[in-house]
């Protein structure tokens, strides 16, 4: 009768290491793959669970087999419609239109490209650097107008985007190589409070010169009725105090409030306007890193009827051009150039020519020459309001 008993629990244990190994094997695959860890793999578990536990009622125990089978049948059935469910909504996500920077094709803006983007001058630069070129990065949305600068003044050659004397990269990594030094001038809204501490600590000094202003820009679907919010409206729905659209005049929906990562321009800019109130937790979403590891950053906007977004004019409707969001009002005035140019848009910023200690003897002489009537058409016809008219 022991080792009856033994022989049992021996198969119960070996049938469970079985269901342990293929789902190690499952894990390992899920791992490498695209799909979210976060989900999958507690799904493993319990299935796994599941079955090592009917197993073990079935060999060790005197309940009615028939009871054990339909009670594994049920537990599959919830899981397949937990998981059916769960790829359905996966599915819608991806359905819906994203806004990003990855969005953009920055090659269309590289300098001296045939069909470039890039404005042109009208007549030859009074300024030609030839050698010892200033190395130039900045954020996506001011490349067209850096790239501009670099194809009035630099030698006509190859430029690419990220990897050559004119590159693009995101606000904080465009901070991140000034102060490495990797980079002599970069062209950003202005810095973060941990990015000004961090050129601290590294007994570098941030000089920002004004070179362009920009509206500072609120959206939402093109199907919102809501066509306009205050200043106010607006610290409240990102501080969490505003929850549903009704409250503001929309559907009776609740307010899905995106947010740009930590340190980019367009982050600064909406902790400078909260004025001190703390912004709550953003919308976040699973991204594949290395190894198949997987992390949590804050989600980029994605255009649900409920959704609401930020980001600077340049760049939602001309680099983007996505017809399915509209600009926000903001205190009853519409972000446009006329309302940038004459004060009336409450939510208009300078953005900046900065550096940090560069020894390249153009640096000053190209900034100059930014801020000249020639550098400062470039600013205008680009898309931006200049800081000299």
């Amino acid at each position: 009768m022991v080792w009856k008993w033994l022989g049992k629990i021996f198969a119960c244990l070996l049938f469970a290491a079985l269901i342990g190994l293929v789902g190690l094997i499952a894990a390992f695959f899920i791992s490498f793959s695209s799909v979210s860890q976060r989900f999958y793999i507690p799904l493993i578990i319990v299935t796994g669970a599941a079955l090592v536990l009917w197993n073990a009622l079935r060999v060790l125990s005197s309940i009615n087999p028939r009871i054990l089978n339909r009670s594994l049948y049920a537990v599959l059935a919830l899981i397949a419609v937990t998981l059916g469910g769960y790829e359905i909504n996966k599915a819608y996500e991806r359905s819906v239109p994203v806004v990003s920077e990855q969005d953009v094709d920055v090659w269309e803006y590289m300098p001296f490209a045939q069909q470039s983007k890039v404005v042109s001058l009208e007549e030859p630069a009074a300024l030609s650097i030839d050698s010892d070129l200033p190395i130039l990065d900045g954020a996506t949305a001011l490349y067209p107008l850096y790239a501009a600068f670099a194809q009035a003044v630099y030698p006509e050659k190859e430029y690419p985007p990220h990897d050559s004397e004119v590159m693009v990269n995101t606000t904080p990594e465009a901070y991140n190589n000034l102060l490495k030094g990797t980079v002599d001038i970069i062209f950003v809204a202005e810095p973060s409070i941990r990015q000004r501490g961090e050129a601290q600590q590294m007994g570098k000094e941030l000089k920002l010169t004004p070179i362009g202003r920009e509206a500072f820009v609120f959206f939402v679907n093109a199907d919102n009725p809501v066509t306009g919010l205050t200043t106010e409206q607006i610290q409240d729905i990102y501080a969490g105090k505003i929850t549903n659209w009704r409250e503001v005049g929309g559907r009776d929906e609740p307010i899905q409030a995106f947010q740009r990562p930590e340190d980019s321009g367009s982050q600064t800019m909406l902790e400078k306007i909260m004025e001190g109130k703390e912004l709550m937790t953003p919308p976040q979403e699973d991204v594949l890193r290395g190894m198949g590891g997987i992390i949590e950053q804050t989600a980029d906007y994605r255009n649900h009827k409920n959704a609401i977004g930020y980001s600077f004019l340049f760049f939602s409707s001309e680099m983007v051009r996505n017809g399915n969001i509209r600009l926000l009002a903001v205190d009853g005035v519409l972000p446009d150039k006329t309302t940038i140019a004459d004060g009336s848009y409450p939510l208009a910023a300078e953005f900046y020519a900065v550096t940090a200690g560069s020894d390249n003897p153009h640096v000053e002489a190209l900034i100059e020459w930014i801020l000249s009537p020639q550098g400062q058409w470039l600013v205008e016809r680009t898309g931006y309001s200049p800081v000299n008219p």
